[in-house]
């Protein structure tokens, strides 16, 4: 690990950050904690897994992702490190269906046409869930989309249900009454991650960036959290989105740091045997080779 650099150094770096719709951005400015001693330049991504494809190609330093795009990046042999995780609601991890489906719970998926984006944690979500009710992947039709085209086929119909997250989850439930027919209580983990680069990690400015940032991010986490409706105003605003899908979105409890520690690593390594089982992924892998806690002592103390 590269020793850290001093102020007048860490000034001079820029630090490249991946993020998804009203995310970490948002989160720190709602919080008063992007007055960073360091650049940092902002890309925005629809989903985890192609946030990720930057991240192993250098193209951004690192990002937040839900617990399943850093399973497919790792099979992929990606060059990426996982450095801190979080834990949140897992009501909004949910299978939606349009409030006129005959569709009344997660045993009536047999055959129907399911959108979800490829390698996200929906798409792990709908693994757990149709395992719960004894079916697999083969036994329904998974439509790749990314939440922007799968909000679209949604309200027209073309698929029978759509497995998704927030805030997309309170805007679809708010705009359209989807009814959930199954969320991610009793299955899935709740976990997210921050994903570095394994070369930002090597480069000694980037990577005392990285420990300053994600120090910043856990506090604007916690912060969230005891105020719900800054953070639903900063999400709003950073997003267009109304105020009542943040607001609603907001209420279901934000994600909040945990530890990067052994349980965490034992439930991807079962979520990510689970995708090599029903063959979404070729072959298995020590999730751990892709952990690195170099930040834990500073997150700790958050």
């Amino acid at each position: 690990m590269p020793a850290p650099v001093d102020a007048g150094r860490l000034a001079q770096v820029t630090l490249r950050v991946g993020d998804q719709k009203g995310n970490s951005r948002s989160l720190l400015r709602s919080a008063g904690l992007d007055d960073f001693p360091y650049t940092v330049q902002w890309a925005t991504f629809p989903s985890g897994p192609p946030l990720l494809e930057a991240v192993s190609a250098d193209a951004i330093d690192l990002g937040g992702v839900g617990n399943t795009p850093p399973l497919f990046a790792a099979a992929a042999g990606a060059k990426i490190k996982i450095i801190a995780t979080s834990k949140g609601n897992v009501a909004s991890d949910a299978l939606v269906v349009l409030p006129n489906s005959p569709l009344r719970g997660r045993d009536q998926l047999r055959g129907r046409k399911i959108a979800v984006a490829k390698g996200s944690s929906a798409h792990g979500q709908i693994l757990l869930t149709l395992r719960a009710a004894g079916l697999t992947v083969d036994d329904v039709e998974l439509v790749f989309l990314q939440p922007s085209d799968a909000l679209g086929a949604f309200k027209q119909g073309s698929v029978d249900a759509w497995a998704i997250w927030d805030p997309y989850f309170s805007q679809i439930q708010l705009e359209s009454g989807a009814r959930v027919i199954a969320d991610g209580q009793g299955t899935a983990n709740g976990l997210s991650f921050q994903v570095a680069g394994t070369a930002a990690l090597a480069d000694a400015g980037r990577n005392t960036a990285i420990a300053d940032y994600l120090v910043r991010l856990a506090k604007a986490q916690r912060f969230a959290d005891g105020n719900r409706e800054q953070r639903a105003q900063a999400w709003s605003a950073d997003t267009g989105l109304p105020i009542e899908v943040t607001r609603r979105a907001t209420g279901l409890g934000p994600d909040l740091p945990v530890p990067l520690d052994d349980a965490v690593i034992r439930s991807e390594q079962e979520l990510a045997d689970a995708f090599v089982a029903a063959k979404e992924i070729p072959r298995r892998f020590e999730f751990a080779g892709f952990v690195d806690t170099r930040f834990a002592t500073q997150l700790t103390a958050v």
